[in-house]
């Protein structure tokens, strides 16, 4: 039997909180009019949506099978639910795609059988594959700095789940968290000069959030209510989206307000648009009449109305994350 090492996107609240416990994880440019108004017909909600939310992409996971029959595989797809494309499949598990700033590279993480999880980067540019964290252990919520210089992931490279930087340039890596609890799920904050993360350091199996200050290698707590984890700051850094309990919740950092969004069945965050006006975040039943297999929610954080894409397979869907983009696909 392979060995499985669970995503904290993949899991439910009792095993990430079981795993936690035993050191877990062993520019906006204007749109060709003939594209703006396929999207405007597709869905009504795409239509108020600003260019850097339309043009973008969402990238996501869908899951077939399980044990040694487990098929995943990541698209991405545009906010309308049009141009699907698949990015890569295999037998084992795929976990954490994550954008570049320009939209133009996805960092995730690929488990084969019997192996351990690994970091590759897409190039869109060229659809190349790029092997670059490859450490024993399990390695994975890869993220890139805003100036796509660098990534934070998580590794157990030393033991217990720990979180590095990578310099893309040189393949270096430094490990930035020490503890003998676990550290995982960074999110840079849109400055470069600080990011954010989980830790279970106060209490093992009750995962929290904090920042690190890159400055002062310093970390605070983010308040919170209870389990908290996964967590994503917006692009102009007002709000953090994150699981908060088995609720897929944004928080207004500066007044710590809380809008719980869904309960997705699946434990997992919803991921903030590039705006940050909307939400996209993965159900375990489709809300497509016909559709079978989980779907894509986008949601407005204004006026709270929503829209549903189905999934491609049938399958089950995780892991949505939504990138710029400067029209670099076609």
């Amino acid at each position: 039997m392979p060995k499985v090492i669970l995503s904290p996107f993949a899991m439910s609240q009792n095993t990430f909180m079981a795993i936690f416990a035993v050191t877990l994880l062993t520019a906006c440019q204007t749109l060709p009019s003939h594209y703006t108004a396929a999207i405007d017909r597709a869905h009504p909600l795409t239509a108020n949506m600003p260019t850097i939310d339309r043009a973008g992409r969402i990238a996501y996971i869908e899951e077939q099978g399980i044990g040694v029959t487990k098929v995943s595989t990541l698209y991405s797809i545009r906010p309308d639910g049009s141009d699907r494309q698949m990015i890569t499949q295999l037998n084992g598990y795929l976990y954490s795609p994550a954008w570049s700033a320009d939209g133009q590279l996805l960092a995730y993480s690929k488990q084969l059988p019997r192996q351990s999880p690994k970091i590759y980067i897409y190039d869109h540019s060229n659809q190349t594959h790029n092997l670059v964290v490859h450490n024993n252990g399990s390695n994975l919520s890869a993220v890139f700095s805003p100036d796509n210089q660098k990534l934070l992931y998580s590794s157990t490279v030393g033991g217990n789940a720990d979180i590095y930087e990578l310099n893309l340039a040189d393949g270096r890596s430094k490990q930035l968290t020490t503890l003998p609890s676990t550290e995982v799920q960074p999110s840079y904050a849109a400055d470069g000069q600080s990011f954010v993360y989980v830790s279970d350091k106060v209490r093992a199996g009750r995962p929290r959030l904090y920042r690190y200050d890159f400055a002062s290698a310093k970390a605070t707590l983010i308040p919170t209510d209870g389990y908290a984890a996964s967590p994503q700051l917006s692009l102009d850094g007002t709000r953090m989206s994150y699981l908060s309990g088995s609720q897929a919740a944004i928080m207004t950092l500066a007044t710590g307000q809380v809008v719980n969004l869904a309960d997705t069945g699946l434990d997992e965050p919803a991921r903030l648009s590039p705006s940050g006006q909307y939400a996209v975040y993965p159900t375990r039943q489709s809300q497509i009449s016909g559709q079978q297999g989980g779907s894509l929610v986008i949601r407005s954080l204004t006026g709270g109305d929503s829209y549903a894409i189905g999934s491609k397979t049938g399958g089950v869907v995780r892991s949505p994350v939504w990138g710029k983009s400067l029209l670099n696909y076609h």
